[in-house]
């Protein structure tokens, strides 16, 4: 079944408790646990709650019946439509305290790990072709050299690891967000996922952002009924930005000891998007140890995690990392490492032409006429002090300068040599001795 809003297949909903993948034990102790955090008593507000079809919630409320952990309250609720009522009775209640003393996880049911890889496999990032003028679109307010998108596009659509290297100032975290906005449709994250009994969270709504959910109407004639697994939230395609804060403990499962339950890693919030490390060379860590932790993921398509028990597992690991230094790789990679990122892409300054391109498209859209003038004099007076190394931030910057003088000067927007000169000043601190 194949939801069309998206182009990538959705999680069919399970239709019934056998199909889960669970154990019924646990299953049954997130349902009492449910009802005993969040006061529900109907089945179509668990249902809500804990993520599964009504009638997959009522086969469970029944398994707990049996049991005697629940009990109907013999209330008929007139205004959800005649619906029965139950509640936990006290071994109920019980059986709910151990449980939450065991983990306080409730709610969403998780999804079962081997499940889950296999929705990653129909969502994955590299079934994604990226056509040229989908990445020229994302890339529109970027002026770049043609040979650069060259390298881009099949680095982009093969969904393999990227490293991005060159000058500070030109763009590669600019172009990484632009790769991101290329990519455009959405997935399936899950809520939360189970391996040998552990939950952990996944879906993070500081990485995702969900797309528009559509709420069933209980007392709409035409249910559409769950097309999908509510157990997942329809997100864009994640991404994560890290930078110098990266560190290695990051790439590992997070254990909150209070509640007993894990939290996915960066890069585990990351599947199906994009996790970019930008400025690597900046972390504590060196870039070599980070690349290390990268590498069987990389290459085998799987991380490996570890729960607090030291039990290791894998989890499947499909993302398009994109690394960005201004270093040069050989500084800070050995040749093992290098040989295992797939694309190597040079992200150089423009060249006097297209800096004088990107400067006068600059200035148009900042409203500030353009002067000959000065631009004679900050090419034949300014930039040989830096032997002509252009970079694609300087333009910005030395407009948005002189935007600021005019108008704390009260003058209409203007450029101008003298305003060059104190714009420049801020750019480049001049080399001088401060007396302490």
């Amino acid at each position: 079944m194949n939801m069309q809003t998206t182009g990538v297949m959705a999680p069919p909903a399970p239709r019934s408790l056998s199909e889960m993948k669970l154990t019924t034990v646990m299953m049954r102790d997130i349902l009492l646990k449910t009802m005993f955090r969040m006061n529900l008593e109907l089945v179509t507000e668990l249902s809500r709650a804990i993520c599964l079809p009504v009638p997959v919630t009522q086969e469970l409320v029944d398994l707990a019946r049996g049991q005697k952990l629940v009990q109907a309250t013999g209330t008929l609720h007139a205004n959800s439509g005649g619906e029965m009522g139950y509640q936990l009775t006290d071994s109920g209640k019980a059986r709910a305290l151990d449980a939450l003393s065991q983990s306080e996880y409730y709610g969403a049911m998780p999804v079962p790990m081997q499940v889950y890889a296999e929705q990653v496999k129909r969502q994955s990032i590299r079934n994604i072709q990226i056509t040229r003028d989908q990445l020229t679109g994302a890339m529109g307010h970027l002026i770049l050299p043609p040979e650069l998108l060259d390298h881009l596009g099949p680095a982009v659509s093969a969904g393999r690891s990227i490293l991005m290297y060159g000058p500070p100032g030109n763009g590669k975290s600019s172009i990484s967000n632009g790769i991101r906005n290329a990519l455009g449709d959405k997935i399936y994250v899950p809520r939360a996922i189970e391996y040998a009994g552990q939950v952990i969270t996944v879906y993070d709504p500081i990485v995702h952002s969900a797309a528009e959910e559509l709420v069933d109407d209980p007392n709409s004639l035409r249910r559409t009924g769950n097309r999908y697994d509510t157990r997942y939230v329809l997100c864009e395609r994640p991404t994560v930005i890290t930078g110098g804060e990266l560190s290695l403990s990051m790439l590992d499962l997070v254990y909150n000891p209070t509640a007993r339950t894990y939290q996915a890693p960066l890069q585990l919030k990351a599947t199906g998007g994009v996790f970019i490390v930008d400025d690597l060379g900046r972390q504590e860590e060196p870039p070599q140890a980070l690349i290390n932790r990268w590498i069987v993921p990389l290459e085998e398509g799987k991380d490996i995690l570890a729960l607090q028990s030291g039990e290791k597992f894998e989890v499947p690991f499909d993302t398009l990392v994109i690394f960005s230094t201004n270093f040069h790789p050989n500084e800070i990679f050995d040749k093992a490492a290098l040989r295992r990122i797939f694309f190597k892409i040079k992200i150089d300054g423009p060249n006097q032409q297209d800096f004088l391109k990107i400067f006068a498209m600059v200035a148009k859209k900042k409203k500030i006429p353009l002067d000959e003038e000065t631009l004679i004099y900050l090419m034949r007076e300014k930039y040989p002090t830096i032997d002509n190394i252009y970079a694609n931030y300087q333009p910005v910057f030395l407009i948005d300068q002189m935007i600021a003088i005019c108008e704390f000067e009260g003058i209409p927007y203007q450029m101008s040599p003298a305003l060059v000169e104190r714009a420049w000043a801020n750019m480049f601190v001049k080399e001088e001795s401060i007396v302490h």
